[in-house]
């Protein structure tokens, strides 16, 4: 036996004593009231459990164990919510309790106290970055005053779509999508496209940003057992630091040269979202002392989040919308009938035309309710030990809550797995985190707050997709015979893109 492979046999042993002293500590002072779940095997508890599509997974145990349940995921005591009223209590009853997040050991790849805003706890930092957010991006006020922005960019997007349907090629459309968003958000914030529609810039980017979500989604045995964080037994910090990387570089290359304008006497203010992270970066008046000019990687890393958060979430919600319509034509139908007798035929769709339009936007509700963006919603952790629907959730434990379970549940939807848009016309429940049975966004104090700028962008994407072309599936593909299935990450992508030939109305 060599060298490193006597290393690594020590290694295995020591963790499994390590594991094992644990489960014997674990066992004395765990509460006796836990939720149930299956049985854990020694020293890895339930993470066979978890398979390739843990969403799935997860609600199969849910229909065997009930609504709450836990699981031994190595260490890792986990708390599995699959129902509306659970996720009520979780979300809005105890939210202070469960405000705080379990890091994945992937996203501490460049900095631990360099969280972003999805991941940092709730302190000052979480709350400043939250205020700029609701202040300077997200507000009503500032979506309003940057709608001709998109709208241009929704225009540009028909364009790109309109040269496809003159020669008969297929349009990727989650790559369209992801270029519309990306662009329009860089657009906000950096005064400039990141990708030429006529160059392979987007589909880099988004190969990068799928990566990253799909990094930080799968799981992860150094989360597991965190005595095994500093070797990276995967290699998933090491990469999650290569892409995140790639991204950071791009990002503080635009703000160092945005600062060198600045510094120009003859510099013409952008007023766009960059600078206005830069004034209040040299605001010595701000209680920012998180954004001085100093902390460049924070502000990369904010900036870098918000795009991955922004562009993946988006198109891949677009395209799974389109996938559900060539799979479904006769609802396709009836979405074309409402906009060409609301807008009329080959209009494109602004953002006073989407009140009247209530057969899309139950679609974009559907598309969520059966593709939910973010499946288990990002983990939270326990700050205390409480009892939650007639159980106790103990103190340090991960709470997951499987909204995809939620979004299928027969108790709740009528043939909960078909595409039935007509099931949200005539009704109150929204997306925006007070109607528990669909919560894409998730709710309560960490809700999403991208969330109003998503909802603009999805029904005018789709909307003037719907209006200015017919489609059909690459190949001559039946409707019937689309494959359907997904691919589990952070985020719930197509686990085979959507191709589909667009022609003229």
């Amino acid at each position: 036996m060599d060298f490193w492979a006597l290393i690594l046999c020590a290694s295995l042993v020591w963790v499994v004593v390590q594991a094992l002293r644990f489960l014997e500590k674990k066992a004395s002072t765990s509460p006796s009231n836990l939720p149930p779940g299956p049985p854990p095997l020694p020293v890895i508890g339930n993470l066979l459990e978890l398979g390739d599509l843990p969403h799935k997974s997860l609600a199969k145990l849910a229909l065997a164990y009930g609504p709450i349940i836990k699981l031994d995921l190595g260490f890792i005591i986990t708390i599995v919510i699959s129902s509306p009223s659970v996720a009520r209590e979780i979300l809005q009853a105890h939210d202070l309790s469960f405000s705080n997040r379990m890091v994945p050991d992937t996203i501490t790849a460049f900095k631990q106290d360099a969280l972003g805003l999805p991941w940092a706890p709730i302190s000052p930092l979480w709350r400043n970055l939250r205020r700029v957010c609701n202040l300077h991006i997200f507000t009503n006020k500032k979506l309003d005053a940057t709608q001709q922005l998109r709208l241009k960019k929704v225009e540009e997007l028909l364009a790109h779509v309109k040269i496809s349907a003159q020669v008969g090629d297929a349009v990727d459309i989650g790559e369209a999508a992801f270029r519309t968003t990306l662009n329009f958000l860089s657009n906000t914030i950096f005064s400039l496209d990141l990708a030429d529609p006529s160059s392979v810039s987007a589909t880099e980017f988004k190969k990068i940003v799928s990566r990253i979500t799909v990094e930080a989604g799968k799981p992860n045995i150094a989360d597991y057992f965190p005595v095994l964080k500093k070797i990276d037994p995967q290699g998933s910090r090491r990469r999650m630091k290569m892409y995140f990387g790639q991204l950071l570089d791009m990002f503080e290359g635009l703000i160092r040269k945005r600062l060198q304008m600045r510094a120009a006497s003859d510099y013409a203010r952008k007023d766009d979202v960059l600078d206005t992270l830069i004034d209040i970066c040299e605001d010595k008046n701000e209680d920012m002392e998180i954004f001085q000019i100093k902390h460049l990687m924070l502000l990369c890393l904010a900036i870098s989040e918000l795009f991955v958060a922004g562009t993946d979430t988006t198109s891949n919600t677009l395209e799974w919308a389109m996938a559900e319509l060539l799979h479904n034509p006769d609802k396709l139908s009836r979405a074309q009938t409402e906009l060409d007798q609301v807008i009329g035929k080959g209009n494109l769709v602004d953002e006073s035309n989407i009140a009247r339009l209530p057969y899309l936007q139950a679609i974009v509700k559907e598309t969520f309710r059966l593709h939910p963006t973010v499946p288990l919603l990002l983990p939270r952790k326990s700050g205390a030990e409480l009892e939650i629907s007639g159980v106790t959730v103990p103190e340090g434990a991960q709470v997951f809550v499987n909204v995809w379970a939620i979004g299928r549940d027969g108790t709740l939807w009528e043939d909960p797995n078909a595409f039935m848009p007509k099931r949200f016309l005539g009704s109150e429940m929204d997306v925006k985190g007070q109607s528990f049975e669909l919560i894409p966004f998730g709710g309560g104090r960490r809700v999403c707050p991208g969330l109003p700028l998503a909802l603009r962008m999805l029904h005018m994407m789709l909307g003037s997709l719907l209006n200015c072309f017919n489609w059909k599936h690459e190949g001559g593909i039946e409707p019937e015979d689309m494959n359907m299935d997904d691919k589990f990450g952070l985020t719930l992508q197509k686990d085979q893109p959507l191709r589909a030939v667009p022609t003229l109305v």
